[in-house]
């Protein structure tokens, strides 16, 4: 790791350069996926209650993402165009920023759902006993110790702006091995291992997290200073307001779209509650096994991200619209794929983590209606990768909430119009399909006036 190199995004072959960038990074993608699985796996052995509960406490989970994002991306966004400007100390000052604001979003958030855990899981209207304790205990750890998570998901970004996305898969991979290992000892119990079903879960998830950290902490240790201005950047030492208020200028609305977005699903999750504890574990494992998709896509965005905002600060435009066409073509083809084996095979997917026939007949219908928007999703959070890249985070809220907000008057329509929750899902698909679209047209015209 100490004679990892950082990519230079601003010349030679578009696909080779945007491919060694985004290979690691949609590994690490599919590393993340399989952190899930296997948590949902094991955990389903528990049954549908389990798999509720932890589906409700990982919703917070999911909502801490928005706060971090607003680090991360004004972080990533900054350190990228600096690179590619030339200009290290301005990169070393904006990843400084980006890690002290990490820290302190990590602790507050941290301290909320800590305090108000009860009124947070209540939200969820859960009358079920197991599946309200589950919540609980699935939240207070994982949401308790999320700033290893965090700090993950900043340091992952400033690695990316850089052109270093190996560093944080081989961290990612070394996380995966020891989740694999303890899901089973904590969750069912094995040898001296307790049985801690749900709560062992989630202490697995957190130690893999905090391994993954160590790892990226080793890897940045051991850098050469002129590979990586994560090498003693002084990261507690003061930064100018400047560097804070330009990554909030392109963070706030990233962080804004992923709060909203995750609050939004958190009503439809509320929604499907009414239909019972199954449904609600259908949306969260269905949610699961569909990020082979967007997880890959928005591993490949990150990439994208990196590559545009280094091109743009070095003045290559042509770059800019070539990179992103080449991955148009990529993420449309692997969305198709998704697509086909999601209507081609949703009940072997299904029986793969239910048990019980009714749940079982509803995580088929959800898997082929949600197929059906696979590939328009994938182009989106690509767009989004690349739009941000230029800066233009505003714009991807806007189009991002306004869209995704629709999903809950579309899904109230279409249960009421004898659709059941098959109408959420036909919500979730429709509004997918929209912004696909929207945002391919977006970028067009954006990239047009560079």
């Amino acid at each position: 790791m100490s004679k990892t190199k950082k990519l230079d995004l601003t010349s030679g072959p578009i696909l080779k350069t945007l491919t060694a960038l985004a290979v690691p990074i949609m590994a690490s993608a599919f590393l993340g996926t399989a952190y899930s699985i296997t948590d949902m796996a094991w955990i389903g052995l528990l049954g549908s209650k389990a798999v509720a509960g932890v589906g409700i406490g990982g919703m917070y989970t999911w909502l801490s993402q928005g706060l971090v994002s607003l680090a991360r991306m004004g972080g990533q966004v900054n350190v990228a165009q600096s690179c590619g400007k030339n200009e290290r100390e301005e990169a070393k000052k904006y990843a400084s920023a980006s890690v002290q604001l990490t820290v302190l979003f990590g602790i507050l958030f941290a301290a909320v759902c800590v305090i108000f855990v009860h009124p947070l899981i209540r939200f969820f209207n859960i009358n079920d006993a197991q599946t309200y304790e589950c919540a609980r205990s699935y939240m207070l750890i994982t949401c308790g110790l999320i700033i290893f998570s965090y700090l993950n998901f900043t340091l992952t970004g400033l690695f990316t702006a850089q052109g270093d996305s190996k560093t944080p898969f081989l961290a990612n991979l070394a996380g995966l091995v020891v989740n694999m290992i303890l899901d089973p000892l904590l969750i069912i119990g094995y040898g001296p291992f307790p049985r801690l079903e749900v709560a062992g879960a989630a202490i697995a998830t957190v130690s893999a997290q905090a391994l993954v950290l160590a790892v990226l902490i080793w890897g940045i240790l051991r850098a050469k200073p002129e590979n990586n201005v994560l090498h003693n950047p002084g990261l507690f030492s003061p930064v100018s307001a400047m560097h804070y208020r330009s990554i909030c200028r392109i963070g706030v609305p990233t962080a804004l779209q992923g709060s909203v977005y995750c609050m939004i699903s958190m009503a439809l999750t509320r929604m499907v509650g009414v239909f019972g504890p199954g449904a609600v574990a259908v949306q969260r494992v269905g949610g699961q096994i569909e990020s082979l998709c967007w997880n890959t896509a928005d591993g490949f965005g990150a990439a994208l991200n990196a590559f545009v905002g280094q091109n743009y600060g070095a003045g290559r435009k042509d770059r800019i619209r070539k990179g992103y066409h080449i991955s148009f073509r990529v993420l449309a083809a692997w969305g198709l794929f998704i697509t086909a084996a999601f209507m081609l095979f949703p009940e072997p997917i299904s029986r793969m983590f239910f048990y019980e026939a009714d749940v079982i007949e509803i995580s088929v219908s959800y898997l082929v209606i949600i197929g059906i928007g696979e590939a328009f999703m994938s182009i989106e959070l690509m767009t989004v990768g690349a739009l941000s890249g230029l800066g233009k985070t505003k714009i991807c809220s806007i189009i991002s909430i306004i869209l995704t907000g629709a999903r809950i008057p579309l899904a109230l329509l279409l249960t009421n119009a004898g659709l059941g929750i098959d109408g959420i899902w036909w919500a979730l698909t429709i509004s997918s399909i929209a912004k696909g679209i929207l945002f391919y047209i977006t970028f067009q015209r954006i990239s047009s006036k560079l």
